[in-house]
């Protein structure tokens, strides 16, 4: 039935931004997404933002039917936003799934890109800020090292041959959804990301890079800290020994 309305509508792919203190960019990123392309919905995951960011997406999607939200009671970080959007995704029958930061470091013009490339056959498509060279805007020199560095050093430690295996535009065929158990998904942050592309990379699923420019959000506040750089290092080596115990 939903896969009927959704053909019908020509809305067969859902973007999930998570949002937390993010009320200077939801709005004018939601009017972007929704003036690019007719196929597109949206799903707003909001952390409990003290700064509003959730009244606010309630707001769009009284205005906008495209438009959906859920509410988390507090903050539970990137990773658990994520979850519960693909699981909501799921119930709804999306064929692509995307993941996109609210703050603008991922330009809605892409999306076309992405389905486009997933139309082609594959099943999760990455967009990748160094595939072909290296496509970062306003970035400190040590933020650029820190990135390209995560990126060697998940492809050592794992064999991911991914340029970018850190990167949060993505997007997933909802095959690939299914096959993983979300329960079961224990990062969070830049580590989430990173086992989200292993369990598919894993799992034998076509997947595909294509690339795209990245710019330093221009409002709020970066969510980046020590915890979630900890995590994805060790996150990393956990993904590698799972996968050596399977050979």
């Amino acid at each position: 039935f939903f896969q009927l309305i959704n053909m019908i509508m020509n809305t067969d792919t859902l973007i999930i931004i998570p949002t937390y203190n993010e009320c200077e960019n939801i709005v004018q990123l939601t009017e972007n997404i929704l003036n690019i392309s007719n196929y597109t919905d949206i799903l707003i995951v909001d952390d409990n933002s003290p700064d509003g960011t959730g009244k606010i997406a309630d707001k769009l999607s009284i205005k906008e039917s495209r438009i959906k939200v859920l509410h988390n009671d507090k903050k539970n970080g990137l990773g658990r936003a994520y979850i519960s959007g693909f699981k909501w995704a799921l119930k709804k029958e999306y064929t692509y799934v995307m993941e996109m930061d609210c703050d603008f470091s991922h330009d809605p013009k892409e999306i076309a890109n992405f389905r486009n490339k997933m139309k082609s056959g594959y099943q999760l498509v990455l967009g990748s800020r160094y595939l072909g060279g290296v496509r970062v805007i306003n970035w400190p020199i040590s933020r650029l090292i820190l990135s390209r560095g995560a990126a060697i050093y998940v492809k050592i430690i794992t064999g991911m041959p991914f340029t970018d295996p850190t990167g949060g535009f993505k997007c997933f065929h909802r095959k690939v959804l299914e096959s993983y158990d979300l329960d079961k998904i224990e990062a969070n942050g830049y580590g989430f990301q990173i086992e989200m592309t292993h369990k598919a990379w894993i799992k034998g699923f076509s997947i595909g890079e294509i690339p795209i420019v990245f710019e330093d959000r221009k409002a709020g506040k970066s969510k980046m800290n020590g915890s979630i750089i900890s995590e994805a290092l060790w996150v990393v080596w956990k993904l590698a020994f799972r996968q050596f115990k399977k050979k």
